[in-house]
This record gives C-alpha cells, sequence and structure tokens, in this order.
C-alpha cells in the first residue's frame, strides 16, 4: 500500500519535475517529488556498485571447491534480502506521519539514507577485496 502511496504521488508530479527547484522546495508536493527524485539517483548508483561487487565476487568464484557456495550467490542473496529489509523498515519509519501528505517523504528519505548506505558496502566489498 505504501508503494501505491508513494507512486501516486510521484506519478501525479511529472508535469511540475522541470519546474521543482529541489534546493528550495516549497510545497509538501515539491519536497515529495524531490525526496523521490534524490531516492532515484541513489539506486542509480547503488544498482553501479552491486554491479563492481558482483564483477569481484564472480572473480572470487575462480577459486571455488566443491561444496562451497559462489560468493556471486550469496552476494545476491544478500542483495535481494537487503531490499526486503529496506523497504520493510522504511515502511515502518513512515509510519509516523501515516496518511498524511509527510508519509512519501519520510518514506523516500528513509529509502535513499538506507540505499546509499547500502552503497558504501557494495564498494567496500567490490573495491577491498
Amino acid at each position: 500500500m505504501k508503494r501505491f502511496i508513494l507512486m501516486a504521488v510521484c506519478a501525479a508530479t511529472p508535469a511540475l519535475s522541470d519546474d521543482i527547484d529541489c534546493d528550495n522546495a516549497m510545497t509538501q508536493q515539491a519536497m515529495n517529488h524531490c525526496a523521490h527524485q534524490a531516492y532515484a539517483l541513489a539506486d542509480e548508483e547503488l544498482n553501479l556498485a552491486y554491479k563492481l561487487a558482483m564483477s569481484q565476487a564472480k572473480a572470487q568464484d575462480e577459486y571455488i571447491e566443491n561444496g562451497d557456495t559462489p560468493a556471486a550467490t550469496m552476494l545476491r542473496d544478500a542483495q535481494r534480502a537487503w531490499i526486503d529489509f529496506r523497504d520493510k523498515a522504511c515502511a515502518l519509519e513512515s509510519t509516523i506521519a501515516r496518511g498524511g501528505s509527510l508519509q512519501p517523504l519520510l518514506y523516500s528519505s528513509c529509502l535513499e539514507r538506507e540505499t546509499r548506505q547500502r552503497t558504501e558496502a557494495l564498494r567496500y566489498f567490490g573495491e577491498v577485496n
């Protein structure tokens, strides 16, 4: 339901997207839109970091022994579990304004924050290992 609300709010603002100055958003609708845009950018960065991490995981799998779980499989499973956790945690966090016009902003802001943290963890894995 929360995703539907967020999608409905964001779908209602595309015509405004060119007119919105996210550095000076003044209406709740504009702030909700800008928060969603910030999350979308964070999600793009996450996808790049995931590709880097997956590349590293596959390189590690060159040394796999019989019976070992491939690193690529572990990474994929961890990422899927993390997405489920993130979405549920942010839905919960946004209930502070349940049903109000602020709820989409809280949800998107949480998604952005959690996504940026995960991006850093994936970058660390991809670059350090």
